[in-house]
């Protein structure tokens, strides 16, 4: 299973950014895919998560109403639209796959995004 992101880079506080992450192989309507971050000198934390079969997602508190989740089936394809971004968002981004929530088994190589003040 490999898991590549990209859509990282520097913006200005307010500004919006959007990840991607596409998964090799076939992804089982059990999958859950998503993202995780860490920030520097920080633990690693979750930020949105969604169960790939149905299209729920999840959120962490501290992005929700800025940050949206979204899966292209066909193209074995989830999204993280950031909008509003803080600097506090400053972190190395991680695309994850997993079967249950907030439990990931894959990671990918992360990208940074950098939020400036």
């Amino acid at each position: 299973v490999q898991l590549q992101a990209s859509g990282g880079g520097l913006v200005a506080a307010g500004a919006s950014l959007r990840l991607s992450c596409a998964a090799s192989g076939r992804i089982f309507s059990s999958a859950v895919m998503g993202w995780f971050r860490q920030a520097p000198g920080k633990e690693r934390e979750f930020v949105a998560e969604v169960r790939w079969g149905v299209g729920r997602t999840y959120y962490a508190d501290s992005v929700k109403g800025r940050f949206t989740l979204s899966r292209d089936t066909a193209k074995n394809t989830v999204y993280l639209q950031m909008n509003s971004l803080k600097p506090e968002d400053t972190a190395v981004y991680y695309c994850t796959r997993g079967t249950d929530l907030r439990s990931p088994v894959y990671w990918g190589q992360g990208t940074l995004v950098t939020v400036s003040s």
